[in-house]
């Protein structure tokens, strides 16, 4: 029980280290505040259980590859309840990466952490790995891949926004699975727990429909897609991309919840956001009333 709360205080001051050192939630962004409030909680008071969840978060780093281009590398980060005795779980994933390279790469960060770092918090140590090794897993497979990809620029290219509707999200694991497979898929939208559940996507076509084909894949009470877009964008490179997404990130709204679990969200405040968007017409499709 000691060691666990001393385990847990050098936990929280990673923490605190990680956030005043990435600022930006570009840089680093805790995926559940939920199990840091409860960490900190059981390290404050000598009475409090063990905290249910492991504190998650996710550091981006960018590194350079050859040709001084800037790719970007996404850590998912789990720290177990016992971390620093045990190594941090962390994936480490990049749209650059194939899933051969992607392995590899995870494997030989976790063998450095083992010879490196075994009972020592070791979080900027692994950021520090990736930042100057991983670009090299990238290696050849990129330039023939860079050189089909510019053959196939000419071809149209469809970008597709779907909006998903639920009877309700929410457990955790699914909202984690719903952010997570939207970064690794370079998609943007948002995703509202509660009852109703809505999730919005948006992005290249292929990886709306892997996104779709995941999530309903999961145990649903009822989900479906309510309404779909699809613009054909002619020669659609990145640029043409960025300029039909109407949001810049996936990010989880709450609009000021409510009802007894707290899971009722203020669709007024939901309306306005999309009006914000430029989305308004989409809320009496979910929900079968004019917004106001």
């Amino acid at each position: 029980e000691m060691a666990y709360r001393e385990e847990a205080e050098v936990q929280i001051s990673e923490l605190d280290l990680l956030s005043s050192m990435f600022p930006y939630e570009e840089e680093f962004i805790v995926t559940d505040q939920l199990a840091v409030a409860e960490l900190k909680h059981y390290v404050e008071n000598e009475s409090a259980e063990m905290p249910s969840s492991k504190v998650q978060f996710i550091l981006n780093v960018k590194a350079e590859v050859s040709n001084a281009s800037m790719a970007e590398f996404s850590m998912a980060c789990a720290l177990p309840f016992t971390y620093p005795t045990v190594l941090p779980e962390i994936t480490v994933r990049s749209s650059l990466l194939s899933r051969s390279q992607q392995i590899h790469l995870n494997s030989d960060l976790k063998s450095y952490l083992t010879e490196n770092c075994s009972g020592e918090p070791c979080m900027l140590s692994a950021r520090e790995w990736v930042k100057d090794h991983a670009a090299a897993y990238i290696d050849k497979e990129l330039s023939s891949s860079v050189t089909t990809s510019d053959a196939t620029q000419s071809e149209d290219i469809t970008f597709t926004r779907l909006w998903i509707y639920s009877h309700h999200i929410y457990n955790k694991q699914k909202r984690k699975n719903i952010i997570d497979w939207a970064k690794e898929l370079a998609l943007s939208g948002f995703c509202m727990p509660g009852k109703p559940g809505v999730v919005c996507v948006e992005g290249l076509q292929s990886s709306c429909e892997e996104f779709w084909s995941r999530v309903r894949r999961l145990t649903w009470k009822r989900i479906l897609i309510r309404h779909r877009e699809d613009v054909s964008l002619e020669g659609g490179g990145h640029a043409e991309i960025q300029k039909q997404r109407k949001f810049s990130t996936l990010e989880e709204k709450c609009f000021d919840a409510h009802g007894a679990r707290g899971n009722h969200m203020d669709l007024g405040q939901l309306y306005r956001f999309l009006e914000e968007k430029g989305c308004a017409d989409i809320f009496q499709m979910y929900f079968g009333v004019e917004g106001h």
